[in-house]
């Protein structure tokens, strides 16, 4: 089968969205662990940023793994893990693009 748009734009946009929510975990963990610590509940902020940080950890992988259209359901949940967050735009089109790329995927 041909190589299609379709694996490597729903890569690029799980990275992007994993990258963005990486960023935002670690923005939430220490600033909220600052913010929190002064009123002694600075253990919260690891609840807040904690999620953050691993959804954007699995879909950075899952987008990798749609680029070398690779292990599609590590793709495809990677793809949902994008959806978390502000830029659930991005794992919506990232979700339709693995899915209808299915048949590329080794």
């Amino acid at each position: 089968m041909e190589k299609t748009w379709k694996p490597t734009a729903a890569g690029i946009l799980c990275i992007i969205a994993g990258v963005l929510g990486v960023i935002i975990g670690i923005v939430f963990a220490v600033l909220g662990g600052i913010g929190l610590g002064f009123i002694g509940m600075g253990w919260l902020s690891a609840i807040m940023g904690g999620p953050a940080i691993i959804l954007g950890i699995i879909a950075i992988i899952g987008g990798i793994y749609a680029l070398k259209r690779k292990i599609w359901g590590l793709a495809l949940a990677g793809s949902i893990c994008a959806f978390f967050g502000p830029w659930g735009l991005l794992g919506i089109l990232a979700i339709i693009f693995v899915s209808l790329g299915k048949g590329e995927f080794e």
